[in-house]
């Protein structure tokens, strides 16, 4: 109540705002006046995710100001006496052009220079342009896969990847050191506003097609029909031209969901990870017997994929699938053109498949895993930048990079790759789930779900703090009749061997991750969500995939195992 009464009484709150906080404060049940003051909205590692709204936890103007004054303070110590410049991208959220327009307000009112982008455009897109433009950071507007009332901010370092430590701290400590919110500048310089158009999609689509490596493939393929869904988002300004760039010429675009839409009319969640947000795209594949289903989420820094099985119905591919398909066909495409000379790697996250890993060290390539986070993949090329060559990278949660020109996930360059990888194996005669068959007959049967408890406000979060203070507190010693070998624990920084009692220190940064592995390598991974107020169950299980078992009772005992695996775990 006593941060309702400051913002209500500050001297830059405008009409409409006060307005609302008046009737969150004389309404009988007051949980919406908590949620929306209890406390500040978390400017993270990342920058910042919330619902929309009044209030000192929700994404209004004046949070979104205090993380740009903040940044900006940042900027001008780190940067001192120099010229700086900041790209700024969005969405096509709700209210995002306003919080560009917000952003670039308060950046420009500080001394900065600010390259816009004149439209929506994806967050590859903005990574690029960092680099491209030689600015010292950058920021996006976007919620990525949220629900319709959630947006963020996101903030980009000089490389073009999302800040790490010790920035990601330094910025926090400037944004919070903030008390009032009479110190945020507004005052737009509109001297300092740069318009970004074709000229930087351009850029950055001749970088994408050097990514290619199978032309005479695709030459032969181009009429490969590719239906493709941008679920509302900002896919459909690149996607289908980093297709057409490389020679496909049969692209079909879902025409229900390529209007940039806020509200996502058409699907109840935007993220190529839920079947309902790809139903529209699975029936025009069908209809038109398409070869391959591509879907991007808001941002499009994600991919989802819908495939053909071997009785020639629909299925979607998981991120771990798609993570493991794309690094087998790039290191294999490279060993195939002579390109591997010992120095390449690869880059995935802790609670992606191990198969990636697998698939790597049979070519004799090096690869290792960072936290969850695809800016820990960022920072190791930024260290390997000159020395090695990263191949791609990728996450369980539908993100995955080819080449370091970008330095973030980018679906619209994994679309372009996915796409090449079909018309190859098409080429040849084999389907992708073809090679999905034999990739795991080679390196063993990999199955991976994700299981996410929704935990809203206050309590929500109260209650997720609980659950993984009892894991920690109490581990699992047995999972599904297995004994469980090693106890990680990522915050306090230890591997602990269950059998022996040995402890080993890792060499991660601290991050409140838990993980479970038995004696088999079934791996339960346990992590609260950074951008959203859940708590993830990561479940991967593998097995030998002999060539007398048959792909659907292989999967279909995999998915036995993670079924009692959940309910050992009361899920």
């Amino acid at each position: 109540m006593d941060k309702a009464k400051l913002w209500l009484e500050s001297p830059v709150m405008d009409d409409d705002s006060r307005s609302e906080i008046k009737s969150l404060m004389e309404k009988e049940d007051s949980t919406e006046l908590v949620d929306a003051f209890y406390q500040d909205l978390a400017f993270g590692t990342g920058g910042l995710r919330g619902i929309m709204g009044v209030g000192s936890n929700r994404m209004n103007r004046y949070t979104v100001g205090k993380a740009t004054q903040g940044l900006s303070n940042f900027l001008k110590k780190t940067y001192l006496g120099q010229s700086i410049k900041v790209a700024v991208a969005y969405d096509s959220r709700n209210n995002n052009k306003f919080f560009a327009d917000v952003t670039a307000s308060v950046l420009t009112s500080n001394g900065i220079e600010v390259y816009l982008f004149e439209d929506l455009r994806p967050t590859p897109e903005l990574s690029f342009a960092v680099r491209h433009l030689g600015c010292q950071g950058g920021i996006v507007i976007t919620a990525s896969h949220n629900p319709k009332e959630y947006n963020g901010y996101k903030v980009y370092g000089n490389d073009g990847a999302q800040v790490v430590a010790p920035h990601d701290q330094q910025i926090m400590d400037e944004v919070n050191s903030i008390s009032s919110l009479s110190e945020i500048k507004f005052d737009k310089d509109e001297s300092k506003v740069h318009i970004l158009g074709e000229e930087i999609d351009r850029a950055y689509l001749e970088q994408v097609k050097t990514l290619s490596l199978s032309g005479e493939e695709i030459a032969r393929q181009k009429d490969l029909k590719i239906v493709f869904t941008p679920i509302h988002g900002t896919g459909i300004t690149l996607v289908p031209k980093a297709l057409e760039a490389v020679g496909f010429e049969n692209i079909h675009v879902v025409e229900e969901q390529a209007e940039p839409d806020g509200n996502f009319s058409t699907v109840p969640y935007p993220n190529p990870e839920e079947r309902a947000a790809m139903k529209l795209g699975l029936e025009r594949a069908q209809a038109i017997d398409a070869d391959i289903l591509f879907a991007t989420d808001p941002d499009a820094d994600r991919i989802g994929v819908g495939l053909k099985n071997n009785k020639g119905e629909w299925e979607l591919l998981n991120g771990n699938q798609t993570a493991a398909l794309l690094t087998y066909y790039l290191i294999n495409r490279w060993k195939e053109l002579g390109k591997l000379t010992g120095k390449e790697y690869i880059v995935y996250t802790i609670v992606t498949s191990d198969i990636l890993g697998k698939i790597a060290e049979a070519y004799d390539v090096e690869h290792s895993t960072t936290l969850t986070g695809f800016k820990f993949i960022a920072e190791v090329i930024r260290e390997l930048e000159g020395k090695k060559t990263f191949i791609g990278g990728g996450e369980e949660s539908y993100g995955f990079l080819v080449g370091d020109f970008v330095r973030d996930k980018d679906a619209v360059s994994a679309c372009l790759m996915f796409a090449e990888m079909t018309a190859y194996y098409k080429d040849k005669g084999l389907s992708i789930f073809d090679m999905l068959e034999e990739m795991y007959r080679k390196f063993g049967f990999y199955y991976e779900e994700l299981v996410s408890l929704t935990e809203k406000g206050k309590a929500g979060q109260e209650a997720i703090q609980k659950r993984m203070k009892d894991m920690r507190e109490k581990p699992f010693e047995v999972l599904n009749g297995e004994k469980v070998v090693e106890f990680i624990d990522y915050k306090s920084g230890e591997l602990k061997n269950l059998q022996t009692g040995e402890n080993q220190k890792l060499a991660y940064p601290s991050s409140n991750v838990l993980q479970f592995i038995t004696e088999s390598g079934t791996k339960v991974s346990v992590r609260p969500s950074g951008t959203e107020p859940k708590i993830k169950f990561y479940f991967s299980v593998n097995s030998e995939f002999e060539q007398s078992s048959s792909f659907e009772d292989k999967l279909d005992s995999l998915k036995v195992k993670i079924k009692d695996l959940k309910s050992d775990m009361n899920l």
